[in-house]
């Protein structure tokens, strides 16, 4: 990699770097049979990722006993928390052709970051048990600067001097987060977005992995704003 970056590409994780869906689920169930309720299982649990553990485990409670209290929320998602904790990485797997991907933008000169509403420490674990922590100059989770997306402070945070900058995510939440930043910002067609990848907004879509360099570069030139 060049000593100074072309410019910087922040990564959201789940649903764009790794699928971590199943240990999610597996993780959700658990906490719900534990209370005696029925399983979410894996697609629904799919559905309902995005915004963070805590609002994970509260959809799922919400979905199977309806309200939930903040003191019941609090008590199930630091069970789900401790449960996930041994699993993060079970059957969690890198997305086809992101290690590839990856390599390729770091050898061009680009900085690499994630951004996910993950806690940062379990997200930094994750990258680690597969092999991809290398690759990224800093992981933030909504613990990292106190924001989580689609608050913008989450992205800008990752961007500690002026220079072109492109978002890479899944969802809803990435893109308006991006466009509250004021970055492009790229949809890939394989995440847990809730509407069809071409409603979400995005300046361009990769259906492959390998089409995230050609998209990145293409969208690169347009200036960060703060």
């Amino acid at each position: 990699m060049s000593e100074t970056p072309r410019g910087t590409v922040i990564f959201d994780l789940d649903g764009t770097l790794v699928d971590s869906a199943p240990d999610l689920a597996d993780t959700l169930d658990e906490v719900l049979a534990d209370r005696g309720l029925a399983p979410i299982g894996l697609d629904g649990t799919r559905a309902l990722i995005g915004h963070g553990i805590p609002a994970l485990v509260r959809s799922a409670l919400v979905l199977r006993q309806g309200p939930v209290t903040e003191d019941d929320l609090a008590r199930a998602s630091d069970r789900f928390l401790s449960i996930y904790s041994g699993r993060l990485a079970a059957k969690t797997r890198p997305y086809p052709g992101a290690p590839e991907v990856l390599d390729a933008l770091a050898g061009a000169g680009w900085r690499l970051t994630v951004c996910t509403n993950k806690r940062e420490a379990a997200a930094s674990e994750v990258l680690r048990e597969l092999g991809l922590l290398r690759f990224f100059a800093q992981v933030a989770g909504p613990d990292t600067f106190e924001a989580a997306k689609p608050d913008p402070a989450h992205l800008l945070g990752l961007l500690p001097c002026p220079q072109p900058a492109v978002v890479v995510g899944d969802s809803e939440i990435d893109v308006a987060a991006a466009r509250a930043a004021g970055l492009p910002v790229v949809a890939v067609a394989w995440g847990y977005a809730r509407r069809p990848v071409g409603d979400l907004g995005a300046d361009a879509i990769a259906f492959r992995f390998e089409q995230v360099p050609g998209l990145v570069e293409g969208l690169s030139p347009r200036p960060r704003h703060r």
